[in-house]
């Protein structure tokens, strides 16, 4: 999802699991900081969108958007009629996701959404908490998301493949998944009709991996900030076939926020018609097409990455099989967002082993996952993947040297 993650790890920078004195070169202050690479921030976007220009401009006079209502007559009041209609367009060029019979939600972030879904989906509530699970790996900021509140409507209780507890439960399917980068479908199988689906897709877009279908569920959660990479403006949306559960998702929001900005909302659906737009062009290239940029850009990353660690026996990557995507029409590979490092040769805590190298990830616990491994994110800007190759391959040097 889009949340906000502040919980980098700190760094000992007494810790060298293999560099050592002879390995360093004369680079700047700049490039002998630590690394820090276990957020999202999607930065690497930020050329595609200067090269932009005017065709992003917005004009907000004083006398704009003043009032709370966007309108009346929709049931989210708040959602700006421009950016609900640039939603629907984006989901029809890309073909990932049915919008018709829908009603959309947005939220500051698919991070309030997702609250909003826990509070629509457990209220009143019981005699106990309703169970939250979801499928390890799954993405570390759910049990803190969860849990934040206390709250006697919810409860995380992990992984679902292990969950067997009886009762209502809600299991949240994060595919493309955070942090693998797999699809992933609903695991729980033993909770009848009392079970609840919550499908967070937020990395289910072309440039990170082939589109096999246009999703069809009763509730899907989408943000601005993994899509088109504006994830300042703090813009997500549910689609959601219930209209139940939406009106209780923007009482939550009434409650929270008073619904949404709409200087963002506006922002956001200028952003999202110039991404329609260039897809729409049959005479686009990468300079004007946003998802043929990006996968371009993630292709080459990827194949950097791989041809590094195909030298380093301490440090492997899953390989993703090639699909059939619809939106390209062409079979291609999966291009996550983060890359899944997993250590090898007995190393226990990969976490650790990237500090020795002055890389901060995310250790592979907080994703529910062995310690072995550690997220590593790959929508940095150049300078910052560039610099990551580049320790990967000083350890790698620094490990060569010290065995010979």
């Amino acid at each position: 999802m889009g949340f906000t993650e502040n919980n980098a790890a700190p760094v000992d920078h007494k810790r060298r699991l293999f560099l050592d004195n002879g390995t360093r070169t004369n680079h700047s202050s700049n490039s002998n900081s630590v690394l820090a690479l276990s957020t999202g921030d999607p930065t690497m976007f930020e050329p595609f969108w200067r090269k932009m220009g005017d065709k992003c401009k917005v004009v907000i006079r004083g006398g704009d958007f003043m009032s709370y209502f966007s309108d009346i007559k929709n049931v989210c009041w708040f959602l700006e009629p421009k950016l609900g209609d640039a939603i629907r367009r984006l989901h029809g060029v890309v073909g990932n996701a049915v919008t018709e019979e829908r009603h959309i939600v947005v939220g500051t972030g698919s991070s309030q959404l997702f609250q909003a879904l826990l509070y629509a989906l457990t209220t009143p509530g019981g005699a106990e908490p309703v169970s939250v699970v979801s499928s390890a790996p799954y993405y570390s900021q759910y049990p803190e998301v969860i849990d934040c509140l206390r709250s006697k409507l919810y409860k995380w209780e992990g992984d679902a493949y292990s969950f067997k507890k009886e009762g209502p439960y809600i299991e949240v399917v994060n595919s493309p998944n955070n942090p693998e980068g797999g699809l992933r479908e609903a695991v729980v199988k033993n909770g009848g009709d009392q079970g609840m689906l919550i499908h967070d897709l937020a990395y289910y877009w072309p440039q990170y991996t082939a589109i096999t279908s246009a999703a069809d569920y009763d509730i899907m959660l989408f943000t601005c900030s993994k899509c088109t990479g504006h994830a300042g403006s703090r813009i997500g949306w549910a689609l959601v076939k219930d209209k139940d559960i939406a009106i209780k998702m923007i009482q939550y929001i009434t409650i929270s926020s008073i619904g949404v900005s709409k200087e963002s909302q506006f922002r956001a659906a200028k952003i999202i018609g110039v991404i329609c737009d260039g897809c729409e062009n049959v005479q686009s290239t990468e300079t004007d097409n946003f998802f043929k940029y990006s996968r371009h850009l993630m292709t080459k990353r990827w194949q950097e990455l791989r041809e590094v660690l195909q030298h380093n026996r301490y440090l492997s990557l899953f390989k993703y099989p090639r699909q059939h995507c619809l939106f390209t029409g062409e079979s291609v590979e999966t291009l996550p967002a983060y890359a899944w490092l997993k250590c090898e040769e007995g190393i226990k805590d990969c976490e650790e082993f990237l500090r020795g190298i002055e890389i901060v990830g995310r250790g592979g616990k907080q994703f529910g996952a062995d310690p072995k491994f550690a997220r590593v994110s790959l929508l940095c800007r150049e300078d910052d993947f560039n610099r990551f190759i580049e320790r990967l391959c000083m350890g790698h040097q620094g490990e060569r040297n010290g065995h010979n």
